[in-house]
């Protein structure tokens, strides 16, 4: 399961983008495809800057960080992966982020 399917939130592939909606920054991240078993950053859409969680932009990950970790579907993808989760500051390398003074 991607993150627009958990939270349902409008945003994913397959939606009709109306009324000036666009798609999430997520949807459109391919250097993620595949991780975690997900399709472009669906499964890892803490890293990505500019989500659309709560219908307002998140901004970056050092911003967001503290929600994100806090979010049942960050907690539920840690979960099912155990230790083949991948720290965000892998996921933000992968990205061609720096991952900055986090060490989460």
């Amino acid at each position: 399961m991607n993150c627009w399917e958990f939270m349902k939130c409008g945003r994913g592939p397959d939606a009709p983008y109306l009324d000036g909606n666009h798609p999430c920054p997520v949807v459109l991240e391919t250097s993620l495809d595949g991780v975690h078993g997900g399709s472009n950053a669906g499964r890892a859409c803490w890293v990505v800057a500019g989500t659309m969680c709560g219908g307002d932009v998140q901004g970056t990950f050092a911003k967001k960080c503290p929600s994100c970790i806090e979010c049942d579907f960050y907690k539920m993808v840690e979960q099912e992966l155990g230790h083949r989760f991948l720290q965000p500051k892998t996921l933000l390398r992968m990205i061609g982020e720096h991952p900055g003074p986090f060490h989460v």
